[in-house]
Order: structure tokens, then sequence, then C-alpha cells
């Protein structure tokens, strides 16, 4: 598999929340390695903000961010957005205790990655990812789908 065939089997908007300027980078670095481009917004009042300009399909976002760290970003996206279908949010974190990843998901994140990203455990979580728009209304009662 080509690294950036990815990016053409599963075209993704993506959003980075990451407040270190070098972790920034690598993670850019890395998505663009597989074809991807992203958004990046410092801490989680940007990543509230950016999500009310752009339909994201996926947030890279880190735990501990200045202003409003990534689990509560989260958890005011995930109130903002109730009844809508909203992002995948995947963890990005350091910390790679048990009870870490717990909080994530109960601050309503869809999945997690421990730092240093490595590729192989991004493009999974990449690969589990599905675009949050709304997909193409079906046919009506007795017309062929294309």
């Amino acid at each position: 598999m080509l690294l950036n065939d990815v990016c053409r089997r599963l075209p993704l908007r993506i959003l980075l929340a990451e407040d270190n300027t070098v972790n920034q980078r690598v993670a850019l670095r890395l998505l663009e390695r597989l074809g991807y481009r992203a958004d990046v917004a410092a801490n989680g009042l940007e990543v509230l903000e950016a999500v009310r300009r752009v339909q994201y399909d996926l947030i890279l976002m880190d735990m501990q961010m200045p202003e409003m760290n990534g689990l509560e970003a989260t958890r005011r996206l995930r109130q903002e957005q109730a009844g809508r279908p909203g992002p995948r949010i995947i963890a990005l974190t350091a910390n790679a205790l048990e009870e870490d990843r717990q909080r994530c998901f109960e601050a309503g994140m869809d999945d997690y990655l421990a730092k240093p990203i490595q590729v192989a455990a991004l493009v999974a979580a990449l690969e589990r990812c599905a675009p949050s728009r709304t997909p193409a209304p079906s046919p009506g009662p007795g017309v062929e789908a294309p």
C-alpha cells in the first residue's frame, strides 16, 4: 500500500488540534505523507470556532492544550452538535494509561492515539473513520441505485 493511497481511498477534511508547534509540524508532515492537508487549531476554543465555520470529518485532538483542553472541547462540541452528525474525534496524548484512555471516551472522543504518533497507528485510526457528511439521498421505491 502506498502511503498517499490512504487519502484517495478515504478523503477526509481534517482539523489538527495541537498547541505545541513541534508536534504540529510532526503531525502535519505525517498527514502530508498520507496525502492529507489539515487545518490547525492551537487550543480548544479555536477548535470550537473552526468547527462552527467548517464541516470536518475528523479532529485529531491533543488532550492538554491551553485555554481549553481537548476533553472539555470535545464535551462542548458534542453538546453543540447534539442530534447532528459530527466529526470523528481522535485523542492525541502522551498519557498512555488506561484511565486516560477511558477519560477520552467518556468525554465523547471516538478513538485514541499515543504520542509520538506512529504512521501505522495513524493509518489504522484513519481507516476507522467514515466521513460525517450526509450521504446522498437514496432513490425512491422501485428505482435502482446507480
